[in-house]
């Protein structure tokens, strides 16, 4: 038992891919074989286990922590077999009637398997094969559709971005959107996400793109028009003042710098917004107020005041819109940029009963007099009588 304990530890110590146990000890044993495949939601990482009898296949999904925990559980007394691969290495695991425990190595290329996996893993919106000019100029597609092998971390990314606005988008019948993106800067995000619209979901969208910067805004209205992006325009201007008269169901903002986030909100709100997504960058705001002694410990370390702060500030908007009427989540989002700003607010307008904003509003309000904290998007909200 302790040559198997040892022999299945030196196989994990690598990320595998795919495991497959087999050569059962009985008949009796319920399962024929059973396989480990790597996953991927998001940003975290699982394995899913399918287990075959002559039939069926049951499955389950367990944290990557717990693999050796769980082929230990498999194969003891049940198995004589364990197949394992990862990035450059094939495992042969097997284990004799008397026994004896046998573990063979040998390096090797298993690409071909990972991109498989890839493959089979997830159904993007953004498939390859599709022209998608953005992509094409960004390098993560050739000129004929295909993703180049190194940006593929990038299309996985920009698709989970599309992916988490289209699980809003199903959910009605739209045929027009109107829709603004605060400060976005050069990202192809905002081209992306149009032809995501236009092409992909065929709905009649105008999409307005706001930044400080005057050069962006050329050269992105420039892009556009060499696009045929008909409804997509640019505009310079400050989130914080900004005046649109129409209606707007959509706002997006990324990365915009501390309490720009805050004003983007606020606006998102009093125009009653549909939607809103927002990551969140930089939060000083709260980093340089907090204060508190039943909870100093908080405070004691930069980093963890640093990190708390943050998570407050997050934790605050989204009681803050949940408090005006929008169903909220935060959602853990990888972005383009890998920064480690990696929260995304996800708010949709609903009816939200009475007594959950009261109870959201209270909770800022415990919060803030905890830790001395003054915010923002509170003000903007309660000088306008929204809260």
């Amino acid at each position: 038992m302790e040559d198997l304990k040892n022999a299945i530890h030196e196989i994990v110590q690598q990320e595998l891919i795919k495991i497959v146990i087999s050569n059962k000890l009985n008949k009796d044993i319920k399962f024929n074989k059973i396989i480990f495949i790597l996953k991927e939601d998001g940003t975290k990482q699982y394995y899913q286990i399918e287990k075959y009898t002559d039939k069926q296949v049951f499955h389950e999904n367990i944290d990557i922590t717990f693999l050796e925990e769980k082929l230990l559980e498999y194969i003891s007394d049940s198995y004589k077999q364990v197949d394992a691969w990862s990035n450059i290495t094939t495992f042969e695991l097997k284990v004799s009637k008397k026994g004896k425990v046998y573990l063979g190595t040998k390096k090797s290329d298993n690409q071909a398997l990972v991109n498989k996996g890839h493959n089979n893993e997830k159904n993007y919106i953004l498939k390859e094969g599709m022209i998608i000019e953005p992509l094409i100029d960004l390098g993560i597609f050739t000129k004929d559709g295909k993703v180049v092998n190194s940006k593929y971390d990038k299309y996985k990314q920009i698709n989970r971005f599309v992916e988490i606005i289209d699980d809003e988008i199903k959910k009605n019948d739209y045929n027009d959107l109107t829709i603004l993106d605060f400060g976005c800067g050069k990202s192809y995000l905002t081209f992306v996400l149009y032809y995501y619209f236009v092409e992909i979901k065929k709905i009649n969208v105008k999409m307005i793109g706001l930044d400080l910067k005057e050069d962006v805004i050329n050269k992105c209205n420039d892009i556009a028009k060499r696009y045929n992006y008909e409804n997509l325009h640019f505009e310079l201007g400050d989130i914080n003042g900004f005046k649109y008269d129409n209606k707007v169901d959509m706002v997006i903002t990324l990365h915009a710098c501390d309490t720009a986030t805050d004003y983007a909100l606020y606006n998102a709100v009093k125009w009653n917004s549909k939607m809103i997504f927002a990551v969140p960058c930089c939060q000083h705001e709260f980093n340089s107020q907090i204060k508190t002694d039943s909870l100093s410990i908080l405070t004691k370390y930069g980093i963890v005041q640093e990190r708390v702060s943050a998570l407050m500030t997050d934790a605050v908007r989204a009681n803050l819109l949940e408090s005006v009427g929008y169903k909220t989540q935060l959602l853990e989002f990888i972005d383009i940029s890998h920064s480690p700003k990696n929260i995304l607010i996800r708010a949709t307008k609903a009816n939200i009963l009475k007594d959950k904003k009261e109870k959201s509003l209270i909770e800022v309000n415990n919060l803030m007099n905890e830790f001395n904290l003054n915010s923002t998007l509170y003000n903007l909200l309660k000088n306008e009588n929204l809260i």
